[in-house]
């Protein structure tokens, strides 16, 4: 019979996204094979991340900063537009993109209810000041494509180039998922939309 406390921490772990039952038991071992040390790491690291990190009152990432580093020294001209901040992180795997950064927090899904009021479009715009393209990074999924859709209708009335992401992501598929080649070429082969 298992211990209730074990229980517990396996029930903890796949409270996590894509963690089922055998990766929560696999990782809930590894925690009580861990010395004291190594959770009290694991512990803190968690801890401090929740206390620490906030969104970037600019483009929406996680930073420990008002305004994040790449706010600061990116090239202003330029806008990549993605779902959320783990989109980002996968861009700049990929090390080339020099531009700024905007995380949506989310996309378009009417059934939902989830409408551009609920979304950071609003800042967006605020922040098209001498941008000369916004590159729309969304998922190639429905909500991203209405996502994108909407967000051309309102842009490229201001003048500025509104592109797409070449679909070497399949439909369907997640950003935050894809390799980097086949990012690096969905970035370098956008289509105006």
């Amino acid at each position: 019979m298992e211990s209730e406390i074990l229980s517990r921490l396996i029930a903890a772990f796949r409270s996590l996204p894509a963690v089922g039952q055998k990766s929560a038991t696999r990782y809930a071992y590894k925690i009580i094979d861990m010395t004291e040390g190594e959770v009290q790491n694991l512990i803190d690291a968690i801890v401090d991340a929740k206390r620490t990190l906030h969104f970037c009152r600019e483009c929406g990432n996680y930073t420990e900063l008002l305004v994040c580093e790449r706010c600061l020294s990116a090239d202003k001209s330029t806008i990549c537009v993605v779902r959320d901040p783990k989109d980002i992180s996968a861009f700049e795997r990929i090390g080339d993109y020099n531009g700024l950064y905007h995380a949506l927090h989310g996309t378009l899904d009417f059934q939902k209810g989830i409408n551009a009021e609920h979304l950071r479009i609003r800042e967006l715009i605020s922040r098209l000041n001498g941008v000369r393209e916004v590159i729309v990074a969304t998922n190639p999924d429905i909500g991203g494509e209405l996502t994108a859709t909407y967000l051309a209708q309102i842009i490229k009335p201001l003048g500025i180039k509104v592109t797409r992401l070449a679909h070497g992501i399949p439909m369907g598929g997640e950003i935050e998922y894809a390799d980097e080649l086949t990012l690096k070429r969905a970035l370098s082969d956008r289509k105006e939309i």
